[in-house]
């Protein structure tokens, strides 16, 4: 199928800047500005001051939720000051406990591993975000941000139907492209959604921002979420629940110290003693189990997700042929795709859909992502309810 790149904000178009205090949000503002457009920038508020900011002799900074907050702020608002941009700050921290952090710690108590980034892109950034600039009545034509990533818009109807919704497709710089992160925002969202920034690569940015001699271009990139050795502390709410490591034939091989701090195909910090390398193979909520297995029997033929979201809300109601995602460092591989009808007594968010790989996927890991593409342009995508392991 054929896309049209959907047109970049122009001269007098009112726009809102997600901006966060690194290079990519600060040159899109910017660029925006120099094109002519009427910029209003917009920081999200979601620290609650809730974690210790010293774990193990490391600070909790440069990740999206921490004490760098105040200082990233006071950075943003300079910065527009500076550029005569009209700037402000949106609240969105209860949204954010509810949405990122709740999700967050029941996803992992139920021996699934979550995508916080892709939740909080959902519910946050492009959600509650947008819910507070309603609140103070900012209205804009266009939401932007810094984000490595494209609309488009296809030339023919999605599954034979006549509607065209806007949909996302992946950057120019593959290194940097964020798209998996970005698959369930709806498409309603999206129309009035852009990324200057799409045709661009990351060291084009910096070189443009270092012109302009933005501070944000000599400034660290920010982590992703919370760094893993504050989870103990995210977890600290109520006590963990130990039990046994067993192997595949239900051996048991040692004691784990709460569900919650392992994911699947995990090897590092087990404490087990073995002749060889273990990996976690699989995780049983409801009897309280590791299960471990050697590196070969992580492989999956194939797996079930639910939860789908769709273009335009727009359900195929057949098989078809495309390349999915199973996680954001994975290369996309070549599958079918096809509605399932489950056998099994299970609570399904929405119609689920098998997915059978054309090659064996490692370590699929229910709560994360698959995200499915066709000629670099995001299908739909859901969340991985179990694999279908080439082992038995």
């Amino acid at each position: 199928m054929l896309y049209k790149d959907l047109d970049l904000p122009q001269k007098g178009d009112k726009v809102v800047v997600g901006i966060s205090g690194g290079v990519d949000s600060t040159l899109a503002a910017l660029l925006l500005k120099e094109r002519g457009c009427r910029v209003i920038g917009v920081t999200m508020s979601l620290w609650k001051g809730d974690l210790p900011v010293i774990a193990a002799g490391k600070t909790l900074h440069n990740s999206c939720y921490g004490p760098d907050e105040i200082k990233n702020i006071a950075e943003c608002s300079e910065f527009c000051r500076s550029n005569n941009i009209e700037y402000h700050v949106i609240d969105v921290k209860d949204a954010y406990q509810k949405e990122v952090l709740d999700y967050f710690k029941r996803e992992y108590r139920s021996g699934r591993t979550p995508n916080p980034c892709i939740r909080c892109n959902r519910f946050i950034k492009f959600g509650a975000l947008l819910e507070g600039l309603s609140k103070i009545n900012v209205d804009y034509d266009y939401f932007c941000t810094g984000h490595y990533a494209k609309i488009v818009r296809p030339e023919e109807g999605l599954w034979g139907t006549d509607r065209r919704p806007a949909m996302i497709s992946c950057a120019e710089d593959a290194a940097k492209d964020q798209a998996y992160f970005l698959y369930r925002i709806p498409s309603e969202v999206l129309e009035k959604v852009r990324f200057p920034l799409c045709g661009m690569k990351k060291s084009e940015v910096v070189e443009l921002a270092r012109k302009r001699r933005l501070s944000s271009a000599e400034r660290k990139e920010s982590q992703d979420f919370i760094p893993e050795e504050f989870f103990d502390m995210i977890f600290s709410d109520r006590p963990s629940l130990p039990g046994d490591i067993i192997d595949s034939d239900g051996k048991v091989l040692g004691r784990h110290r709460g569900i919650e701090h392992y994911t699947v195909g995990q090897r590092r910090g087990l404490g087990v003693s073995a002749n060889r390398p273990l990996y976690v193979r699989s995780i049983d909520a409801k009897k309280n189990l590791v299960v471990l297995a050697d590196n070969c029997d992580l492989d999956s033929t194939a797996l079930i997700a639910d939860d789908f979201v769709w273009p335009a809300n727009i359900e195929p109601d057949r098989a078809f042929e495309a390349a999915v995602k199973i996680r954001l460092a994975s290369r996309p591989v070549a599958a079918k795709i096809e509605p399932y009808d489950p056998h099994e007594k299970a609570a399904f968010k929405g119609r689920p859909y098998k997915i059978t790989f054309e090659q064996p996927q490692r370590a699929v890991a229910p709560g994360q992502s698959v995200v499915i593409y066709k000629d670099n342009v995001i299908l739909g995508g859901g969340c991985i309810f179990k694999s279908i392991p080439t082992v038995q």
